[in-house]
C-alpha cells in the first residue's frame, strides 16, 4: 500500500508538512483513479469533503490538536452522514438522506477527519459478499475477478486499494473481519459496545452489531478506535472498555486454536499460513498453548441465524410482502425464512447466543487471548458467495464466515491480521480474540504480532 498512513498524515499535519485540504485532494485523486476497477465507493463527496478539509485546516491554525486531522475516510453505506444519501444497498432507502450524523462519523470529524464518500455494502449488510441492487459488486484490488468478501467489502478494497487510509465498517458476524483478511488489510471488531452505536437505521442484529475501524495497519487501527471509543448517552449499550495494561508479552497466555473449537474443514494454504504466524509469535516471545474453546452443544452458525432472518422480517417483511422483486434474491430468501420462523425457534437461538458468551467467558479464565485463522479459505470468484470446496470437502454457501460470527455473540474483541499469503499470493488473517473489554490488550497484541509476522507477511506491494 503506497498512499500515506494516518498517523503520518496526522504527525505531518502536527507541524505544518502538509495541510488537509491537500490530504484530501490527494486522496479524491486516489479515489477517481483507482474506483472504476475496485467499485468500492458509491458515492464520492468531493465539494462537501474539501469543505471540510478546509474546517480543520482553520482548526489547526486555531491551535487545536486533532489525531486524525487531515485523514480522508470512507464510511460504510450503511452508516449515517449528515445530508448524505446512504442507502444499505437497497431499493427501499435508493433517496434517503441521514439527518444526522452517527455518533461515530461526529467523532471522526472532531478528530480532523474529512469524510470523503460511501463505501460499498451488501443489502442491510446480511451477505458474505459485497453486492447489492443498486450498485453491484465490489472487486478484490489484486484480481477484479474475485469477491473481498463482506458485507464491508467497500471499506475493506477502499483501504487495501490504496484509495484511503481509513474506513469504518460494521461487524454483526465477520463482516469487518473477513474482508479485511481477504484483501490483507487490518478490521478490528471492538467489545460490543465500546464504540456508541447510531443514531442510524435500525439493526437486524440486536445486540451483536458493532462499529468497526479498518485501517492499513494496526497503528492506524489503534488511532482510529481511540478517536472512536467511550460511551455516549444517546447509546444505553455503550460502555467504557479497560484501559491500556502494562503488561510484557511474555506474561500473556495465548491460547491458539486451529479452528476454534469447531468441526470446520480449513484450506492447506491458509493453515499453514497461520501456523508459520503462531511460530513466528513464539519466537518473540509468546507464551502460546494449544487450547481450543468448548462452545455449548448444537452451536452453529446456521443454529444462531434465525436472529438474523427474523430481524429482516421484523424489518422488512411488510416491503418483502408487498413486492419480493425490490430486494436481492438472497436477501429475499432470508426474510422469507424469518417471515416462516416460530417465536420459540428465535428464542432458542437467543438462548444459545447468551451460551455462546459464557462459554467464551469461561474460557479466558484460562488464557489472556485466542488466535487462529480469520477464514478458512482466501478469496473465491465474484460470480458465487462461497467456495464450493474447503479443505477438500464440498461445503455451503457460508462456510466460508465461519470463524468470526461467534466471538459477535460473545460480544468480545476480535482483531483480523495479515498473517501471510495463500494460493495466487493472496492474503491470509490471523484472528486475535480476547475477553470482552480487553480491547487495548488486543490491539496491543496485534501490534507486536504485526512485526513478528514481518518475515512471513512481506506486505502487499511484493
Amino acid at each position: 500500500m503506497s498512499f500515506p498512513r494516518a498517523a503520518a498524515i496526522a504527525a505531518a499535519m502536527r507541524v505544518g508538512a502538509t495541510s488537509a485540504r491537500a490530504e484530501t485532494e490527494a486522496g479524491l485523486a486516489r479515489i477517481a483513479a483507482g474506483n472504476p476497477a475496485l467499485n468500492a465507493f458509491v458515492a464520492v463527496h468531493r465539494e462537501d469533503a474539501l469543505a471540510q478539509a478546509d474546517a480543520v485546516d482553520r482548526r489547526i491554525g486555531a491551535g487545536e490538536v486533532l489525531p486524525l486531522a487531515g485523514v480522508p475516510v470512507a464510511v460504510k453505506d450503511t452508516l449515517w452522514v449528515t445530508g448524505q444519501r446512504v442507502t444499505q444497498g437497497s431499493r427501499l432507502f435508493a433517496d434517503f438522506h441521514a439527518p444526522a450524523d452517527a455518533i461515530a462519523v461526529e467523532r471522526l470529524r472532531a478528530a480532523g477527519a474529512v469524510v470523503v464518500g460511501m463505501a460499498n455494502s451488501s443489502e442491510f449488510a446480511c451477505k458474505g459478499v459485497t453486492t447489492n441492487p443498486l450498485f453491484g459488486s465490489t472487486r478484490h484490488p489484486m484480481d477484479p475477478r474475485l469477491t473481498p468478501g463482506g458485507s464491508s467489502g467497500g471499506p475493506a478494497a477502499a483501504v487495501a486499494g490504496g484509495l484511503v487510509p481509513l474506513a469504518l465498517g460494521t461487524d454483526a458476524g465477520g463482516s469487518s473481519r473477513r474482508p479485511p483478511a481477504h484483501v490483507g488489510a487490518v478490521g478490528f471488531k471492538p467489545s460490543f459496545g465500546a464504540i456508541p452505536y447510531g443514531p442510524g437505521f435500525a439493526e437486524p442484529f440486536v445486540g451483536l452489531a458493532v462499529i468497526a475501524p479498518i485501517a492499513a495497519d494496526v497503528a492506524d487501527t489503534a488511532l482510529m478506535f481511540e478517536a472512536l471509543a467511550g460511551p455516549d448517552p444517546r447509546d444505553p449499550d455503550s460502555v467504557a472498555v479497560a484501559p491500556e495494561e502494562d503488561r510484557s508479552l511474555e506474561t500473556l497466555t495465548v491460547a491458539y486454536s486451529p479452528r476454534f473449537g469447531l468441526d470446520a474443514p480449513v484450506d492447506d494454504d491458509v493453515r499453514d499460513a497461520v501456523e508459520r504466524s503462531v511460530e513466528a509469535l513464539g519466537r518473540v516471545g509468546a507464551r502460546i498453548v494449544r487450547r481450543d474453546p468448548i462452545w455449548p452443544a448444537g452451536v452453529t452458525e446456521t443454529a444462531l441465524m434465525p436472529l438474523q432472518h427474523a430481524g429482516l422480517a421484523a424489518l422488512y417483511g411488510d416491503a418483502f410482502r408487498r413486492d419480493p422483486a425490490l430486494f436481492d434474491p438472497d436477501i429475499a430468501a432470508q426474510i422469507e425464512r424469518g417471515l416462516s420462523l416460530s417465536g420459540a425457534e428465535v428464542a432458542a437461538a437467543q438462548i444459545l447466543s447468551a451460551e455462546v458468551a459464557r462459554a467464551l467467558a469461561g474460557f479466558f479464565a484460562d488464557a489472556d487471548l485466542l488466535v487462529g485463522p480469520t477464514t478458512p479459505c482466501v478469496a473465491w470468484p465474484l460470480d458465487r458467495l462461497g467456495p464450493e470446496v474447503i479443505g477438500g470437502q464440498p461445503v455451503p454457501p457460508r462456510a466460508h464466515a465461519v470463524f468470526t460470527p461467534l466471538i459477535n455473540h460473545a460480544k468480545a474483541p476480535a482483531l483480523s491480521l495479515p498473517c501471510g499469503r495463500g494460493r495466487d499470493r493472496l492474503p491470509v488473517g490471523v484472528q486475535v480474540v480476547g475477553p470482552r473489554g480487553s480491547d487495548r490488550r488486543v490491539l496491543r497484541f496485534a501490534a507486536v504480532a504485526e512485526r513478528a509476522f514481518a518475515d512471513v507477511w512481506p506486505g502487499a506491494d511484493s
